[in-house]
């Protein structure tokens, strides 16, 4: 049953030129508005007013999670930089030099990390297919054009470039002719999975006319749909105009015979709380999808284990599938959100310890990084050494999926280029053969499958 809640769409966007006064609502002070404004001239900001007024506890700022986890913090940025900003934004500077100023400091914060304006856009011949990432030989990444904004940004996000109105950063595609064709010559694909941005802030009939040609398609075995929406906006699958005929499309899909799977984030447990989220929810299970759940440890937002035990608890309660833990990417403000491997492998011990077989199914703590996902499996004493035991969950180079390796133990590693092999001189995915793997036009062709990739 589709519940509604009016006609109305209802959603009201808050960006950058509404955060001076939703601070003044948080009772902070103009200094301190002033700094946070500054580290919003180099991350985006959006909200909503559904995350404003139902998920914030105002109470408790600066401490409660989900403010931190959509809105800028003074200190999320290097010290100098942020009293650069603030200084030009203070004597009112020329928008064009503040703008110039809030590049720079971007441009350190590796925008497009693990190689992805590199080594994950795939190409025909010599021409690169714009909107899509190819890095696995099964699964090809599309950017649907107007799927390219969120209902509200995570202050985390590693796909913050595609939000901040730099055109050679950003991915993506309305071409579906092309999406068809790309996938046509390459067979190996079995899945597509559409991300952005969020997919789901794609209205129904722009949203079917990406996934209705792919029916068609018989290699292909999955659609997945990355998306933050049922946490930051459930309306979406509810009360939004078309939030039936969003439903309806669903269960189309499912009916073709593919699985449509949802990889939905949810950064914290207050997240599914309300009794929208619960109904939507319900509304997409209810199509025959299959939701499955990950996110980013993220420090001062969920960097405990009772906070994961909890959350993946209640989604097992829903009938989602927990699904990934993830490590905070080398990308944006990193430093400021990162968990050191160690503790991180802790924390995921602690809560994977203290829930049911049944939500066992979620995996991490992950690195999704250049060679592929990089999962830490503990820390032991191998001949007198304490190391990280790793492996890789997904790989470029399919040879390597499941094999342990091994690292220095570090406690302060934050992410794999932080770690040195042991018992060996490199890596099994490290390589000078790297630039040879830009040339070919089929990445995944056979005799391209030895090559390795340097972190």
């Amino acid at each position: 049953m589709i519940l509604k809640e009016g006609s109305a769409r209802g959603f009201r966007a808050y960006t950058a030129k509404h955060l001076d006064d939703l601070l003044r609502r948080a009772g902070l002070g103009d200094e301190e508005r002033l700094r946070i404004r500054a580290v919003a001239t180099v991350l985006p900001f959006r909200t909503n007013a559904y995350v404003v007024d139902q998920l914030i506890d105002w109470s408790a700022i600066p401490d409660d999670p989900i403010y931190r986890l959509v809105f800028p913090q003074a200190d999320m940025l290097p010290e100098p930089d942020v009293t650069r900003l603030a200084g030009l934004l203070g004597a009112d500077a020329p928008n064009a030099e503040i703008q110039a100023a809030a590049r720079e400091v971007r441009m350190r914060l590796n925008p497009h990390p693990a190689g992805q304006l590199d080594l994950n856009v795939p190409r025909v011949g010599d021409d690169p297919m714009p909107g899509m990432q190819h890095k696995y030989p099964e699964t090809l990444l599309f950017f649907p054009k107007q799927g390219q904004t969120c209902h509200a940004y995570c202050t985390y996000c590693f796909r913050w470039a595609q939000f901040i109105g730099e055109p050679d950063l950003k991915f993506a595609s309305d071409d579906v002719e092309n999406l068809v064709g790309y996938l046509k010559k390459h067979p190996r694909v079995t899945s597509v999975l559409f991300t952005g941005g969020d997919p789901m802030i794609m209205s129904a009939p722009v949203l079917r006319r990406y996934l209705e040609p792919l029916l068609e398609l018989e290699q292909l075995e999955s659609i997945r749909i990355g998306t933050k929406s049922l946490a930051y906006w459930p309306q979406r699958f509810v009360s939004d105009p078309d939030a039936d005929d969003t439903l309806r499309l669903f269960a189309s899909v499912v009916d073709a015979g593919k699985n449509l799977a949802f990889m939905a984030h949810f950064s914290h447990p207050r997240e599914m709380e309300s009794p929208v989220a619960e109904a939507a929810v319900a509304g997409i299970l209810a199509t025959g999808a299959v939701i499955r759940t990950q996110a980013p440890l993220i420090r001062t937002i969920n960097d405990d284990p009772a906070t994961w035990s909890s959350m993946w608890r209640r989604q097992l309660t829903m009938g989602m599938v927990p699904y990934y833990m993830f490590v905070e990417r080398d990308t944006g403000p990193q430093d400021y959100f990162a968990v050191p491997l160690a503790r991180a492998y802790e924390i995921f011990r602690d809560a994977y310890a203290s829930v049911s077989g049944l939500c066992r199914t979620v995996r991490g703590p992950s690195m999704s990084a250049t060679p592929g996902k990089v999962c830490v499996d503990g820390v032991a004493e191998i001949a007198g050494q304490k190391v990280f035991v790793l492996h890789l969950i997904q790989a470029r180079d399919p040879e390597l999926v499941g094999r342990p390796f091994f690292a220095r133990y570090d406690p302060t590693a934050a992410w794999l280029t932080d770690l040195r092999p042991a018992f060996a001189d490199r890596f099994p995915f490290e390589s000078s053969e790297l630039p040879e793997l830009l040339g070919p036009s089929d990445p995944f062709e056979p005799a391209t499958v030895p090559h390795r990739l340097s972190a």
